[in-house]
């Protein structure tokens, strides 16, 4: 279930709107941060718009720097990413600009789709049909699996936004805010209405470029059932980095975790034999910073780069007890506990037999081991 990282990138009025009714495209970006796109544009595996974004704004996406294209090739990448688009119903015209410049070009689309896809473009473009319906993780697993891309830039339009978003998929938001309004309510906006995450984004960083400024947003709300989002792959990165904090150990793991709100507030954090303390487990030490009477635990989440453990001799109670007697009911890790100490550790299904949600992502697992490669086995 390996997904690329998706970074979406968009420009805005102050009024929110991505472009006004006018048949010419409105440029909201300035000079100066075209040049910024076209270096992140150099810096991805792929770029992804919509077919209406092909249909409205006819664009190349082209990395246009000779110099930028120059150093994919030295660096063993083509000299312009995979250009990819989806589209439902396969309407799309072959005479647009996006099918004749730059490198490889990928549709996705439905069954039903692929066969006028196929139809318009020919040899222009690679189709891939996924099913009687699009699905974006199911797209973005299939870029990461079968196309090797690990970064993905997504340029619109505003309904593709709002669907990663939505579905927890968008890893980043790229945000300029450009010094005009629109006020037209016929012209489109960014995002659309629907569920989005709870509680707030994080404010990664923010510049001025000429006039406009430039903000870049994470996700921080954790998912709430088995399929992984964004910002659950955010907090276990953290929580396998925190595995790197434990003093070294020949007799235990070094785990790191991160105990996180619904509404993507840090709660506490801790790794093994923090502190004073040289028998202490992560997910022990993160959780005691918690008032144990904070309503927020109900609904927090365990990020763990270890599975939880289920027997130990140094404690009385194992860590999986402890994050059930805590009421959580998520918990988030990379690696299963192999039989280095204790044979056959299960705390995944100790854990889901009481109730509790457990996901796990191995894409992790190398990162949560770095810190144990000492161990035996």
């Amino acid at each position: 279930m390996s997904l690329p990282y998706v970074l979406l990138s968009a420009a805005v009025s102050l009024d929110g709107y991505v472009d006004d009714a006018a048949p010419e495209r409105l440029l909201l970006s300035s000079p100066a941060d075209f040049d910024r796109v076209d270096e992140v544009r150099a810096s991805v595996d792929a770029i992804l718009i919509g077919a209406g974004t092909i249909r409205a704004d006819n664009p190349r996406l082209l990395v246009n720097s000779a110099e930028r294209r120059a150093a994919r090739v030295a660096s063993g990448k083509p000299e312009y990413p995979l250009k990819v688009t989806v589209t439902g119903s396969g309407d799309l015209d072959p005479r647009a600009n996006f099918w004749h410049t730059g490198g490889d070009r990928l549709v996705y689309t439905t069954d039903q789709g692929a066969e006028r896809a196929s139809r318009l473009l020919g040899s222009t473009a690679e189709v891939v049909p996924l099913g009687a319906e699009l699905h974006w993780r199911e797209l973005l697993e299939h870029l990461h699996d079968e196309r090797g891309v690990q970064r993905l830039m997504v340029e619109g339009g505003g309904r593709v936004h709002t669907q990663l978003l939505q579905q927890g998929l968008a890893d980043e938001l790229q945000l300029v805010l450009a010094p005009l309004f629109v006020g037209d309510p016929g012209a489109p906006r960014l995002f659309g209405p629907g569920t989005y995450q709870d509680g707030r984004l994080r404010l990664v960083d923010s510049r001025r470029i000429e006039d406009v400024v430039l903000m870049r947003y994470e996700p921080t709300a954790p998912g709430t059932g088995p399929l992984p989002t964004a910002a659950d792959r955010h907090w276990l990165r953290i929580a396998c980095e925190l595995a790197a904090l434990c003093p070294p150990s020949e007799t235990a793991f070094s785990v790191g975790a991160v105990v996180v709100a619904t509404d993507g507030t840090e709660l506490a954090r801790g790794h093994s034999r923090e502190g004073d303390d040289l028998v202490v487990h992560a997910e022990e030490v993160a959780l005691a910073k918690i008032d144990p009477a904070d309503p927020r635990l109900a609904g927090a989440t365990v990020y763990s780069s270890l599975e939880p453990c289920t027997r130990r001799a140094s404690r009385p109670m194992p860590c999986a007890e402890v994050i059930l007697r805590a009421g959580v009911r998520r918990v988030v890790t990379a690696w299963r506990e192999p039989d280095t100490f204790v044979a056959a550790a299960d705390g995944t299904g100790v854990l889901r037999n009481a109730g509790a949600e457990v996901v796990v992502l191995p894409e992790f697992a190398p990162l949560a081991k770095a810190p144990n490669e000492h161990l035996p086995g």
